[in-house]
């Protein structure tokens, strides 16, 4: 990794909302709000070795497991937004991070926690970061330790808390 501090947390470039995104309701598809964070998440993974290079390098990546969004606020043909991403924690395979969507205004759009593998892509199947990766991982960590715990992270999907 280089010596340049890491971004605590990563922001994105901007990114337009496009007109295929647009659904019949007048904003974007639910779907699409996964996509603009996915988008701005892979701008984060050269810092820690990951992404297309790695993947066509290495043949490994990372799939998403398991991914919990929080909806906040319509957004619709005409927006830019900026996807800021916090790693939360990893282990040997997986990492956790999470992502809010900023609208260029200052509002937030909406936010996940995503669980992703490290994938050997020739099986596939779950294999441990290599060394390397698992020390910029840890330096990532490091540089986002000093955030904030987002309120949103950790959270259930559940009618128990449901108003009257």
């Amino acid at each position: 990794m280089s010596a340049a501090p890491l971004p605590a947390p990563h922001i994105s470039t901007l990114i337009d909302v496009r007109p295929e995104w647009v659904d019949y309701n007048g904003h974007i598809n639910m779907a699409y709000y996964a996509v603009i964070m996915d988008l701005g998440g892979d701008q984060m993974y050269p810092l820690i070795g990951l992404g297309e290079t790695y993947a066509k390098t290495k043949g490994h990546t990372s799939y998403t497991a398991e991914v919990h969004i929080c909806y906040k606020r319509e957004l619709k043909l005409g927006d830019r937004v900026r996807v800021q991403t916090q790693l939360l924690d990893f282990d040997t395979k997986r990492m956790v991070l999470f992502h809010e969507i900023h609208h260029e205004g200052g509002w937030i759009a909406a936010t996940a926690e995503e669980l992703l593998l490290h994938i050997d892509m020739s099986g596939p199947r779950v294999v441990p970061f290599p060394p390397e990766i698992a020390d910029n991982l840890a330096a990532l960590k490091q540089a986002h330790s000093a955030l904030p715990r987002p309120a949103q992270a950790g959270r259930a999907i559940s009618l128990a808390n449901k108003a009257a």
